[in-house]
């Protein structure tokens, strides 16, 4: 077989597997985070660890997995039949609702692992001071249960006593069960075709190609690199605030482009907050893995070959490498988003003609929980609500999407109302909130949610002070809103970041920022 075509086939069979293990992780979940929501990611790693295949999922996730791989095969090395879990934001985990199933693939009686598989999901509860465990904290200790790698499963057999510690200690067992089991299933499918693959083309070839879709990922990068002046480009952004500390969070970045190489350093970015929007280092790498693909103009294989060819410089205990206990939960969800953001603001000075406005640049995390008292049982709910896009240089944006670190879907309203004791009482676009220009921003989400029994909520979200910026003359989104709305009262603006209870009969009305335009928009 022509070696070109041979290692197109063998990306396709990898990333296929990544994917297969997504359908049978949703097909099998409990929670609608993971089922409807689609907030997991799976992938396959080689012997080393390294991330030869990806499904189409979060790239928040993606990113950031390959370090919490690393930490399991260090701390644990699973044998056949074992399976490690991990959410620790300090052993490459993003915040504690995201746990991370890791497994190793033997063949033929072997001791040490010929590949490793993992997947990550979204729990809708790991416990800590709020129902979501998103919570307005100010350390680790009040987000939820952390877990260091430990061996869920051992020679093929779920350890009941670490299970049992896991369900003792959130808000919703059955379905924390469910989703957990679901991840080992996925990680089943995964190792099965594997084993397949080998059985049909031999370890060797499959080893083989598995180097050469590293290789080709670093040439591949090393190439787009060399299409963009040499030269150090700067951009800061903020985010509002932590929710703790008045003033705004301030990310900067510096990009040096040498030849075939980058250095991403963040030097001069704010120090750890205590507000929950601080990220580590695994967070910041899956970013700039993001942004930096996002400049290849052919369908490379997401590997981690990557990255090869990038350094990055997170300065230990800033926003951007938290140290412990920092409090983590949006940095996963808000700040991944804002170093997304001025990455894109740094090339946007090397390549004015390539790079979009601003999206909206928020998760818009709304998590909230109570008790049911129709079904008898507690309830718990995350989720993340699109925005605008930020318009490009060829066209718009486009209106009511997830975009960059987020690629999960909108939880739909049957399902929401089925699941929970609420209804969804508005769910438009919100027109005119993108910004204009000659292509203007897409526009925001309002979404606006009734109680029907009474509940604790918390919203994690940002742009609500200063709408995505615009580009080559283009105007700013519109800035998100939160509105509380209570019979009897006035509407009431709600803070970006903010945790309250809400009476049955209560609303919360979400309205999410427009993306920024691009351009100067055309008169006459």
């Amino acid at each position: 077989m022509n070696r070109a075509i041979e290692l197109e086939v063998f990306r396709h069979l990898l990333a296929s597997i990544a994917e297969e293990m997504g359908i049978v992780l949703r097909k099998t979940a409990f929670s609608a985070n993971i089922k409807e929501r689609r907030d997991y990611s799976c992938a396959v790693y080689d012997s080393h660890a390294q991330t030869v295949a990806m499904g189409e999922h979060m790239p928040v996730h993606l990113g950031a997995m390959p370090m919490s791989v690393r930490y399991a095969i260090d701390e644990v090395a699973p044998g056949p039949g074992d399976v490690v879990i991990l959410n620790d934001p300090f052993r490459g985990g993003t915040h504690l609702p995201d746990i991370t199933a890791v497994s190793g693939v033997f063949l033929n009686g072997q001791r040490k692992p010929s590949f490793y598989l993992a997947n990550r999901a979204h729990h809708a509860d790991v416990g800590g001071m709020a129902p979501g465990s998103m919570p307005m904290a100010q350390e680790i200790y009040q987000e939820g249960l952390r877990i260091p790698p430990m061996l869920l499963v051992h020679r093929g057999r779920v350890r009941e006593d670490i299970l049992g510690l896991i369900l003792a200690n959130v808000r919703t067992p059955a379905e924390r069960e469910g989703d957990l089991l679901a991840q080992l299933m996925s990680l089943r499918r995964g190792e099965t075709r594997l084993h397949s693959l080998v059985e049909r083309y031999g370890k060797p070839a499959l080893s083989r190609n598995m180097k050469r879709l590293l290789d080709y990922s670093e040439l591949m990068m090393r190439a787009a690199l060399t299409r963009v002046p040499d030269g150090e480009y700067r951009f800061e952004d903020c985010i509002d605030s932590d929710g703790f500390t008045p003033g705004p969070v301030w990310i900067r970045v510096t990009v040096r482009i040498a030849g075939d190489r980058a250095l991403v350093d963040f030097t001069g970015t704010d120090a750890q907050r205590a507000g929950p929007v601080n990220a580590n280092l695994a967070i910041v790498t899956a970013a700039t893995a993001y942004v930096f693909r996002c400049l290849l103009d052919d369908d490379v294989p997401f590997t981690s070959g990557l990255l090869r060819p990038i350094e990055i410089v997170a300065p230990k205990g800033s926003v951007v490498n938290a140290e412990a206990p920092a409090a983590m939960a949006a940095g996963n969800v808000e700040t991944s988003q804002r170093i997304t953001d001025v990455l894109l603001g740094a090339l946007a000075q090397a390549l004015p003609g390539r790079i979009p406005a601003a999206s909206s640049g928020t998760m818009n995390n709304f998590s909230f929980g109570g008790f049911d008292s129709h079904r008898s049982r507690r309830f718990a709910h995350y989720e993340t609500i699109a925005g605008g896009m930020g318009a490009s240089p060829r066209a718009p944006g486009h209106s009511a999407v997830h975009t960059h670190m987020t690629n999960s879907w909108n939880t739909p309203v049957e399902a929401l109302e089925y699941q929970f004791p609420m209804r969804v009482t508005a769910y438009s676009v919100r027109r005119g909130s993108g910004g204009k220009g000659r292509n203007r921003g897409g526009d925001g989400i309002i979404r606006e949610y009734e109680f029907l029994e009474a509940a604790r909520a918390t919203l994690l979200a940002d742009r609500r002070d200063r709408g995505p910026w615009g580009l080559q003359g283009g105007e700013p989104g519109q800035p998100g809103r939160n509105v509380r709305i209570r019979p009897g009262h006035r509407p009431e603006t709600v803070a970006a970041k903010t945790e309250f209870a809400v009476a049955p009969g209560e609303r919360v009305r979400i309205e999410t920022p427009g993306g920024g335009g691009w351009g100067e928009a055309r008169t006459g």
